[in-house]
């Protein structure tokens, strides 16, 4: 249900991708999962190609990145970790208690 405006902020808020720039940040982010893979390395495919295309966005110009939506994007990333570790805790702590 949010696929759509996770794809137009990436595409559009963000910074604005033509589809040379949209190639180029979809190879760069497969680059970046298969040496993560290949090395046994955890990574998100959300953050691989948002920093893909804050890249991407960055080599026209950097003020061409709107980097107050990066901003907001890294934030819930960091918050994410804690805020699901706190549910997944409760969620746990709930059924023991049952």
């Amino acid at each position: 249900m949010g696929g759509w405006r996770i794809v137009k902020t990436m595409g559009t808020k963000i910074t604005k991708l033509q589809p040379m720039g949209g190639f180029c940040a979809e190879t760069a982010a497969a680059i970046s999962i298969i040496g993560a893979t290949a090395a046994g390395i955890p990574v998100s495919t959300t953050h691989t190609i948002t920093g893909a295309i804050m890249g991407v966005g960055a080599t026209k110009r950097l003020t061409a990145v709107r980097w107050g939506v990066g901003g907001n994007i890294i934030w819930a990333w960091v918050l994410t970790i804690p805020i699901s570790a706190f549910i997944s805790a409760a969620i746990y702590f709930s059924l023991i208690a049952l």
